[in-house]
């Protein structure tokens, strides 16, 4: 397979997943991801910004996350998220600290 293909085809998978977080699942809560897979939305955003960055492409979280999340993420949250519990939060700091430490 060539490069061009193989580039296309993991950009496809990456719509695909979006398409299926923030429109098949929206149900499912960041940090139910983050708890159970050591990634989210907000994960897949930052990956975003750092991909766009690493390129010479100036942007911010704001900005990622708005592209992410097909609009302001304060707009996503006031529509999608719910309070976690006291054990879900512990969880979400535990995952937090391994998967993403200071990068966040």
């Amino acid at each position: 397979m060539d490069e061009t293909t193989r580039t296309e085809l993991e950009a496809a998978a990456f719509r695909r997943l979006r398409q299926h977080l923030m429109e098949d699942r929206p149900d499912v809560e960041n940090i139910d991801l983050m708890n159970m897979a050591g990634f989210c939305r907000n994960c897949l955003s930052r990956w975003y910004q750092e991909a766009a960055n690493a390129r010479g492409i100036e942007m911010d979280k704001a900005r990622a996350r708005e592209i992410f999340y097909g609009m302001p993420y304060d707009d996503w949250k006031a529509r999608s998220h719910t309070e976690a519990s006291p054990e879900k939060q512990a969880a979400f700091e535990k995952a937090f600290a391994e998967n993403v430490g200071n990068k966040g």
